[in-house]
């Protein structure tokens, strides 16, 4: 299912006064996250440091008063779309992602790629291959994030001319 249908679904169940703008989701093969926005807390004259808690507790805030409404919610999506559901919200410039899946990914490695990772361990930038693999992806998708995002949209398309395809014919 696109991510549109799955914004769709989402924007139908989610009651419209918990959020101040558009709903967003992001979605992989495992997990849905709903992202809402809420709205920023008025702190007037007050430092850097009162904003941030502020925020921070205008998140916490949500997250506790609408608990049992959103895990309804996520249990009907994931039966639905087969894939876990994280909640998100973002008030200002804090964004909190509650509870999210952290998915196993096997894959095999050769020496030189090993030693990439045991070089990250033996530095101390991570604790584990583990560890450092997770490293490695987040700084690509940071310093990459253009292409990626080129990648994404030409899979789009793809699928989208997928779609618009001929349709099989199993009479004959």
């Amino acid at each position: 299912m696109s991510d549109e249908a799955i914004l769709g679904w989402f924007t139908g169940r989610v009651p419209d006064h918990w959020f101040d703008a558009p709903l967003q989701v992001r979605t992989d093969r495992d997990e849905v996250i709903v992202i809402g926005t809420l709205p920023v807390p008025d702190v007037g004259d007050a430092g850097e440091s009162a904003r941030r808690e502020a925020e921070y507790s205008r998140i916490d805030a949500f997250r506790e008063e609408t608990r049992k409404k959103r895990m309804e919610i996520a249990g009907l999506a994931e039966h639905h779309f087969g894939r876990k559901v994280s909640w998100s919200a973002r008030c200002g410039e804090t964004h909190l992602v509650f509870t999210h899946l952290s998915a196993p990914t096997m894959t095999r490695l050769r020496m030189p790629e090993r030693r990439v990772l045991d070089t990250l361990i033996d530095a101390g930038v991570a604790r584990s291959r583990s560890e450092a693999l997770q490293w490695c992806v987040k700084l690509v998708g940071r310093h990459e994030g253009a292409w990626l995002a080129d990648l994404r949209t030409a899979l789009e398309d793809v699928e989208a001319v997928r779609t618009r395809g001929p349709a099989s014919d199993d009479s004959d």
